[in-house]
């Protein structure tokens, strides 16, 4: 059935790796990914036929997943952490990013791999985190204020790594190509916000008029995807471009509307996205350097721990 009924397959899986986790008062996120190694193409059992495919839907997930961030997103949060969250969160990313950096060359690795090491372990999963503070009855509390505020700049810090980083093995060492590529994030960024708070609110209010719930969740993710791809036509990402259009809903008066009717779709196709995160994984591989891998889980939390309790 070829893409069909690999969404079958993923969306089944899925919901069994769910019910799974929640029995064992774990994140759903776990059982989606643990789903995807089962159906993923190291298994050995049943999978899907075109992991490729599914990577591409994924894309989308991450997309809706930045684009409900901009959503939510306001400066106002950051008030009452805002020196833990401006200050202190991009020591902490600078910090960890250096730490992974060595961590890469003692392993041997070149410098580039090492960069993409430090910066991803210098970032943290918002979604893990905002369930797991709802799950345990922590959300409004001091702490699940504090790691809000790191997260929101965490996810903020994503969007220029997602720009830099792949430049650096195009770009061959080169800072020309690096500076090129944010000054078009840059010059995109505020065309689309001149353009968009002018024009957003008046497109929203006319849709709302005509008094239909589906054509409004369509014009919010056709806003959503449809500024994404134009800058992926632009050279930079989808997800960057669906956050800014996220933010620039978020200055609407129907930011919240917009929120409440985007979640179910972003949660399915982040249900995609976390469990195409599990087909990538090959067990084989895991098992074959066990030492390995929990040396390096090891050392990032030990990393992670210090640093954040520093600060």
């Amino acid at each position: 059935m070829g893409i069909a009924g690999d969404i079958a397959i993923i969306v089944t899986a899925a919901l069994l790796g769910g019910i799974v986790a929640q029995i064992l008062r774990q994140p759903l996120i776990i059982g989606y990914i643990l789903a995807g190694v089962f159906v993923g193409p190291y298994s050995g059992g049943l999978s899907v036929s075109d992991v490729h495919n599914i990577e591409k839907l994924a894309e989308i997930g991450v997309a809706l997943l930045l684009f409900a961030l901009g959503l939510e997103f306001s400066l106002r949060e950051l008030k009452p952490v805002r020196n833990i969250a401006l200050i202190g969160t991009p020591i902490q990313i600078v910090l960890t990013t250096a730490y992974g950096f060595g961590i890469g060359q003692l392993m041997g690795w070149g410098w580039v791999p090492s960069v993409w090491f430090g910066a991803l372990i210098s970032l943290s999963s918002t979604m893990v985190i905002l369930k797991t503070l709802e799950k345990q009855g922590m959300l409004g509390t001091l702490s699940s204020r504090v790691m809000i505020g790191i997260l929101i700049i965490q996810d903020l810090a994503a969007i220029p790594m997602m720009l830099i980083i792949p430049e650096l093995n195009a770009a061959g060492g080169g800072i020309a190509p690096i500076l090129l590529v944010l000054l078009k994030a840059a010059v995109l960024l505020f065309a689309i916000v001149l353009v968009g708070v002018r024009i957003v609110p008046w497109l929203l209010k006319f849709v709302v008029r005509l008094n239909s719930r589906e054509l409004f969740l369509i014009t919010v993710t056709a806003l959503g995807l449809g500024i994404g791809y134009l800058t992926h036509l632009a050279g930079l990402s989808l997800a960057f471009g669906a956050f800014v259009a996220g933010m620039v809903i978020n200055e609407s008066d129907y930011s919240h509307q917009a929120m409440n009717d985007i979640i179910p779709l972003r949660d399915i196709f982040g249900l995609v996205f976390f469990t195409s995160i599990g087909m990538l994984l090959d067990p084989s591989f895991i098992l074959g350097n066990i030492s390995l891998v929990l040396l390096l889980v090891g050392l990032v939390i030990a990393c992670k721990f210090v640093v954040f309790s520093l600060l």
